[in-house]
């Protein structure tokens, strides 16, 4: 059994997906439509920057996830492996999850475009620059996270925003908490803390704002039926109904993303092979959570064209 995984925000850099564009039209097609869809050439400051423009969580948002549909669609088009054949469920982390619902058909290329852009600007804009901020701890686990948040907000928000894996969570809030609390990590047995340099504060409940206008956006473009089951962010749990999943993006907003745990669900119900589909961020991750689980990560055509190989 194999799951099809799909990366977040902080796997952008200038020059993703222009191998791919130069090598396959399928790829080619990916990147103009989604510049169609948003009437800019998000390809273009993909290929050529300035970084400042592309880490923008507007640009950022979108950009991760053309860069993976474009790759997907190679393997789909132009080396004959699909999804529903040769996978058992996807998963997608934060921005990834709309990904991995384009993937299955939850979403078209051109929504999932609009609504990442839509996303990513309700984010950015729920709270104003400065006043939240992000940490991650390295050497923590979840238990110990969440007692230094505790431990930190004093009456301000300091959340577990993500519990990526079993060496490293991050904290989310009002910056002065999460400053807090990267000086408290040495008491709680955590090896470091580390602020993040993110325009915003994810994943906790300052996103409030970004949440209903995600809600507003998800009432006039639902998921439509997927085509393979995916696992929630918020409940790590195997989800194949629409309707729920919707309320589950909302949720997400606001909510932990609770990869580690995701993980070691589609282990239990029986996954084997992780394959990650723009990115070499989720893969290392999976190895950390499970040392058996049998881990791709395909970036380049050679990557690709290697795994499609595997499958003959």
């Amino acid at each position: 059994m194999r799951a099809f995984i799909f990366p977040g925000q902080g796997s952008q850099k200038i020059g993703m997906g222009a191998e791919l564009a130069a090598a396959s039209a399928a790829a080619r097609e990916v990147f103009g439509e989604v510049d169609e869809a948003l009437s800019q050439k998000l390809s273009a400051l993909m290929r050529e920057g300035p970084e400042a423009d592309l880490t923008l969580t507007e640009n950022a948002q979108p950009a991760i996830m053309a860069n993976a549909m474009a790759t997907l669609r190679v393997l789909e088009r132009d080396f004959g492996v699909q999804l529903t054949k040769h996978g058992t469920c996807v998963a997608g982390h934060s921005l990834g999850e709309y990904t991995a619902l384009c993937a299955v058909g939850a979403f078209s290329l051109a929504d999932t475009a609009r609504l990442l852009k839509l996303r990513g600007l309700a984010m950015q804009s729920a709270v104003p620059v400065g006043e939240g901020t992000m940490a991650a701890l390295l050497g923590a686990d979840i238990d110990q996270a969440k007692a230094l948040a505790k431990a930190a907000a004093q009456g301000q928000v300091c959340e577990v925003a993500n519990d990526n894996d079993p060496s490293q969570v991050v904290i989310s809030g009002h910056t002065a908490a999460i400053e807090r609390a990267v000086a408290l990590v040495k008491e709680f047995g955590i090896k470091r803390g580390i602020l993040l340099p993110v325009s915003a504060p994810f994943h906790c409940a300052l996103m409030q704002p970004a949440a209903e206008r995600m809600a507003e956006a998800l009432a006039q473009t639902p998921p439509a039926a997927f085509t393979l089951p995916i696992y929630a962010n918020v409940t790590a749990a195997r989800v194949t109904d629409p309707e729920a999943e919707r309320g589950l993006l909302i949720e997400q907003v606001t909510g932990r993303v609770r990869w580690r745990e995701s993980v070691l669900a589609m282990r239990a119900d029986g996954v084997e092979s992780f394959v990650e589909l723009g990115g070499k961020v989720l893969g290392p991750m999976v190895g950390r959570i499970d040392r058996e689980a049998q881990v791709a990560s395909l970036v380049t055509m050679q990557d690709i064209e290697a795994f499609a190989k595997e499958l003959v």
